[in-house]
This record gives structure tokens, sequence and C-alpha cells, in this order.
């Protein structure tokens, strides 16, 4: 498997299951897509998701049906506690060539990475499900480590503009904008206030 980033504003995402596993699956693409889940039932969680609900039995539902409800779907994801279930509505995906991710049963195409980030940046983590509890590790010392990442690349960003105006020399500029990233301190008043911390980039970075 190879990692991508895509955007779903525009496609049909359709998870089964209505259970805690699934509604934290459908969180991942909540707002973000056109999103249906089936189920028998829902647990709480869905009251707060952007999703259509369809309720259905899904042992006694013929595959006939199961297509009908698969249909134009770009990903879909078996999220149901009877892998047998979740194995069939997979190899009905695979027939018609849509995508498919399996949370318990056989392997599908598409995992699902544990995800973090932020207004400028976007961190996915996957161990191939070997360890979803490792992936969710990762996140959260990315998070702990990094608590103002998100602020450091907008001060990049804006710094990166200065630079182009001031020094035309491009390896200078890297090597400021290689400076501040790895300056501590900047980290720390990146994390209380941001304001404080560009002026401090100005005093000692552009007005050398």
């Amino acid at each position: 498997m190879i990692p991508l980033f895509v955007d779903c504003s525009d496609r049909r995402i359709v998870i089964f299951g209505g259970g805690n596993v699934a509604a934290r699956k459908a969180a991942y693409f909540s707002g973000k897509s056109h999103l249906t889940v089936v189920s028998r039932s829902f647990v709480s969680a869905f009251d707060s998701l952007q999703a259509t609900r369809v309720e259905i039995d899904l042992e006694k539902t013929s595959d006939l049906k199961l297509l009908d409800l698969i249909r134009d779907a770009f990903l879909v994801i078996g999220a149901l506690s009877d892998p047998e279930i979740n194995n069939r509505i997979g190899r009905l995906c695979r027939a018609k060539g849509i995508l498919f991710n399996n949370a318990d049963g056989e392997s599908g195409d598409v995992v699902l990475p544990a995800v973090t980030g932020g207004d400028h940046y976007t961190i996915a983590i996957s161990t191939d499900g070997a360890s979803p509890a490792v992936s969710r590790f990762i996140r959260e010392q990315i998070e702990d480590e990094f608590p103002a990442l998100d602020a450091m690349i907008a001060l990049q960003e804006r710094l990166r503009g200065v630079l182009k105006e001031k020094e035309p020399d491009q390896a200078k500029r890297n090597a400021v904008l290689r400076n501040v990233l790895n300056d501590h301190a900047i980290w720390e008043q990146l994390f209380s206030d941001r304001g404080a911390a560009w002026k401090d980039v100005e005093r000692r970075y552009l007005h050398g």
C-alpha cells in the first residue's frame, strides 16, 4: 500500500455498522463527504455526525440490496461486529471495483490511518492494520511534543514571504528558515504568544 491524501468532499462514502467502531470511522468522514451509514441500530455517537442513516437488518439483506446500497460509492467500510458480513460486503465491492476498508475480517484495499493536524498541516500514521494502538501512540506523541506545530508552519509561511523580498540568495533564505525552525525559544513563544514570537524573529533574524 502507498499513502495518499484524497479529496472526499464530492465522494460517496458508505459505512456498514452502527456501533462505536463504525462511529469512529464515520467521524473521520463526517462533514467531509457524502456519508451514508447502514445498520439495524446506531449508538448515540452518531447523533452529532453529518450522515444519512439507513436502518436495515444486514443479516437478512440480499446481495441485490447490498449492491443497491453501495451503488456509486467511492469507498465502502465494513465495520460490523460480524466479520462474515463484512467479508461479504467486501467481495461485492471488489466485484464492482469499489474501494473497501474492513474493520474486522479479510483485508480490504484501504487502511484508515490515525490522523492529527491543524489549520496548516495533516499527519497520517498507519501500521497497515498491524497495531492501531501504535498508530494512536505516535499520533499522541506528535501532539504532545509539538503543540505549536500549526503556529510554526504559519510563521514559516510568513517568514518565507518576507525573505523573498529582502534576501535574493536562496541558500541564505533557507538557512534562516532552518535556524528559526530549530530555535527552541521561538517554539516556546509560539505556544503562548504568536505575536511576540514573530517580533522576536524580526529582531533576531531579519534585522541583522
